[in-house]
């Protein structure tokens, strides 16, 4: 991920640039379609969807080194593969996307409700952060720390697809996404579920480092530039801040997350469990 220019409240980042494809799965209004497939490519992306069992696969092409790599480490397709030249994958994709000669089409995961999460570790909510480098980058951490989910909107939300997918490397498999309609409503929910939500916001009232924290513990991200919305910041139980010694005193959203994480984690005794 390339560097962004500092800002106190992350450097904004809106999606795909004018003029790209629009995600699979994504309507011009930003509702979801449902039905659309997921593309998944890359080595670490389609491997970790191949060893989920919840993960349906249509359709899966490999070139031929990918397909000798696959039966040397015993990975089983679970479909027939349809072997083709790198080529006919630079062509479905793009000659920009690093493909490893592995992709595949497969239905999106089911997607759990907020009644359904664990009521002890970290959940992450994402407050319409809409660049899929950033949600890919973010999962791999929440993946790392063993968050329990993220929950971000249906709209104004990158799809779990594509690009995202493969800057995930795999962490899609292992994080749920929790989709909602209203963020201001699911963040009431979790507070009336026993979770301390901690909004992150360069003008929050305490360094995050200080906070008295409990689990479950949900910590709230907001867009880069934008920062948390209004009643974002309204409804969380607390809005706190990541203090730095050095001269910028902003980071990128995704690099946020992993600090505000690897602090969650720290302080709730977290670190190292199973």
């Amino acid at each position: 991920m390339t560097d962004r220019p500092p800002n106190p409240r992350f450097s904004r980042r809106d999606g795909p640039p004018r003029g790209k494809p629009r995600p699979v799965g994504l309507r011009r209004d930003g509702a979801r379609d449902g039905d659309g497939p997921v593309i998944l490519y890359g080595w670490h992306t389609v491997t970790a969807a191949l060893a989920n069992p919840q993960r349906k696969f249509r359709k899966l092409w490999l070139t031929e080194n990918a397909a000798r790599r696959l039966a040397e480490e015993h990975i089983d397709t679970r479909i027939a593969p349809e072997i083709v030249r790198p080529s006919e994958i630079d062509r479905r994709l793009g000659p920009d996307a690093v493909h490893q000669g592995l992709l595949a089409e497969a239905d999106p995961l089911e997607t759990p409700r907020i009644d359904t999460l664990p009521q002890h570790g970290i959940v992450l909510v994402l407050d319409q952060i809409t660049d899929p480098h950033n949600v890919g980058a973010i999962l791999r951490s929440a993946a790392a720390f063993a968050v329990q989910a993220i929950v971000t909107t249906a709209r104004h939300s990158p799809e779990a697809t594509g690009v995202l997918a493969k800057s995930a490397s795999g962490a899609l498999e292992l994080v749920p996404l929790v989709l909602v309609q209203n963020l201001a409503r699911a963040l009431t929910e979790l507070n009336e579920r026993g979770f301390l939500t901690v909004g992150l916001d360069s003008e929050g009232d305490d360094d995050l480092a200080a906070v008295e924290l409990r689990q479950p513990l949900a910590l709230v991200l907001g867009a880069e530039g934008k920062g948390l919305r209004q009643l974002t910041r309204q409804t969380c139980a607390t809005v706190a801040r990541l203090d730095m010694p050095g001269e910028i005193k902003s980071l990128n959203v995704s690099n946020a997350a992993a600090l505000a994480l690897y602090i969650g984690a720290s302080r709730l005794d977290l670190m190292g469990r199973r």
